[in-house]
């Protein structure tokens, strides 16, 4: 799933090639995909790009005409970038395209999904607000205004494990499962400590592992186009996706545990004082 390292060189990516251009097509392909009707997607041809930005993982592209594009690639969506758009129709269902978007210079950008769990979502609003998701995000941890005591106000209290937390959008906007991981690991916390029962010094730590790591994911991903952000987020990857591997700071085996539809990934001897986490799988099958 793209989180925020990614869904920010996506959004940079856009702010330096299409504002200021003319949209000549917003058509969606993928009936499903779109959560509105009002005003219609149409009323966006004709528009000009003023700005792009994020929130949280959704995608903001602003029109002069009042009107937001605004998407959220959920688990297996992605953006694909032309220079030439193709001239080819998009056939409904035919083809893993959801929307494709068109420039008056020729370019344009389809929005994809693999799979066959369909999550993908595209807005056409007057306020970015009218989307749901963003009006429940929480802060974004890498604002100007979020510093160590916010961070820790959020935390004060919440008798739910930490990994929870960090992935909580209405809690703290755009990290996910694979960043969540990360943090952790660079923190040296168990991904199943409640967040209320962390001292003082293990919030520190957490909040430096977190703004660090994701400011680090941020620079990977800037400048690079849409095609290459994927390989360069697994690159940089520590110990998410990487069960069966040795922990690049200490050498031990990197453990899964494992969920409905993911997994988590840590290091015993860096997160757990060597203790093996239940696979819930396994537990499952146990009882």
């Amino acid at each position: 799933m793209p989180e925020m390292p990614e869904v920010e060189g996506l959004v940079e990516f856009l702010r330096g090639r299409a504002v200021g251009l003319q949209v000549t097509k917003a058509t969606v392909s993928a009936i499903n995909a779109l959560k509105t009707y009002d005003p219609p997607l149409t009323s966006l041809v004709g528009s000009t790009v003023t700005a792009v930005d994020r929130h949280g993982k959704f995608v903001d592209v602003t029109t002069d005409a009042g009107i937001h594009l605004v998407f959220h690639l959920a688990k297996a969506g992605w953006l694909r970038w032309y220079d030439a758009l193709p001239a080819t129709i998009v056939k409904p269902g035919k083809t893993p395209i959801a929307l494709r978007v068109g420039f008056d210079d020729g370019s344009g950008f389809d929005l994809t999904e693999a799979g066959t769990k369909k999550s993908l979502a595209v807005y056409a609003v007057r306020a970015v607000d009218d989307v749901p998701g963003i009006a429940r995000l929480g802060p974004d941890p890498l604002s100007a205004d979020f510093d160590r005591e916010t961070f820790g106000a959020l935390l004060a209290g919440r008798r739910t494990q930490i990994k929870g937390v960090l992935r909580d959008q209405s809690i703290i906007a755009g990290v996910g499962n694979a960043y969540s991981d990360e943090i952790l690991h660079a923190a040296k916390m168990s991904p199943y400590a409640l967040a209320a029962t962390l001292a003082d010094d293990d919030v520190d730590r957490l909040f430096t592992a977190m703004t660090e790591t994701l400011a680090e994911a941020i620079d990977e991903a800037r400048g690079k186009p849409p095609a290459e952000l994927k390989d360069a987020k697994r690159r940089g990857m520590r110990v998410h996706g990487r069960r069966g591997e040795q922990c690049p700071v200490c050498g031990d085996e990197v453990r899964s545990v494992f969920f409905a539809d993911n997994s988590l990934e840590y290091c015993p001897t860096c997160q757990t004082g060597g203790k093996l986490l239940a696979d819930r799988r396994l537990s499952r099958l146990l009882k």
